[in-house]
């Protein structure tokens, strides 16, 4: 996704990987598996390929097209996985896919993007995936939990603050933020999917302290932007998270899900 750079997704890729679900995770594989080493997987908002090694070694038997607005990331999927054959890698603008980008797919794919959009655009999205038959995994949907082992006055202010910003236009009109699983979840039973929902929170320590001071400057400068705090207040709260990051826990709130018709 256009915005977000390769040193970030390398740090949440860790907490992602240990968050997926694996019953969820299993169910794709099995999923995929039936339709052989031709299968083709299509990954929306696929980055530098995140996705394609939390399901691998199993994916390295499947074709990829991994598709992205930002050429820089799709550079680098192409440095880490240009020697497969089995890896395509496609830019195109996600706010509006063309029908022949998933044409084919036994499985469509999407992390942490479901959350960045809005209704209107999983309506769209939904009627292609129709067409096309696939099952659908989509993994990382931010939920608007987030707690901390260590306490500080404004975490719930600023959460919420944060929140807020997280259903503001991403590129995709008014985004669903925290509510993204459970609206794409009604919209699929709508189509007669079968959807599986399961948690999949980050549970960060002092192993992730890094990727814990990145996410909480994320999400100052977010909650910031909003308005809604002072911004005296905001950097008092992110000074003293970054100092804690070495030692406090943290939980953000996920959740995977997988559809198949």
């Amino acid at each position: 996704m256009s915005g977000f750079d390769k040193r970030w997704l390398d740090l949440r890729e860790i907490a992602d990987h240990a968050s997926r679900d694996r019953d969820l995770r299993r169910q794709v594989i099995d999923h995929v598996m039936p339709a052989g080493e031709g299968a083709l997987v299509v990954d929306l908002g696929a980055g530098t390929g995140s996705t394609f090694r939390a399901l691998s070694p199993e994916a390295l038997h499947w074709r990829w097209r991994l598709v992205d607005n930002d050429p820089l990331l799709l550079a680098e999927a192409r440095n880490r996985h240009g020697q497969s054959a089995r890896i395509e890698c496609v830019e195109a603008q996600l706010s509006d896919p063309a029908v022949d980008l998933l044409s084919g797919a036994r499985l469509i794919t999407a992390s942490a993007l479901f959350d960045l959009v809005s209704e209107e655009f999983l309506v769209r999205l939904l009627a292609q995936v129709v067409q096309t038959e696939a099952g659908l995994y989509a993994a990382m949907n931010y939920d608007g939990v987030c707690r901390w082992d260590t306490s500080h006055p404004m975490d719930e202010e600023v959460v919420a603050a944060f929140n807020a910003h997280q259903i503001q236009d991403k590129g995709f009109g008014p985004a669903l933020g925290p509510i993204a699983a459970p609206v794409l979840r009604a919209l699929l039973e709508e189509q007669g999917f079968k959807v599986t929902m399961e948690p999949s929170p980050w549970r960060l320590d002092r192993s992730h302290a890094e990727l814990q001071r990145q996410f909480v400057s994320g999400m100052a400068t977010a909650a910031a932007e909003t308005g809604l705090l002072a911004e005296t207040d905001i950097n008092s709260w992110r000074l003293a998270r970054l100092e804690r990051a070495e030692n406090s826990g943290c939980l953000v709130g996920h959740w995977d899900l997988f559809a198949v018709r």
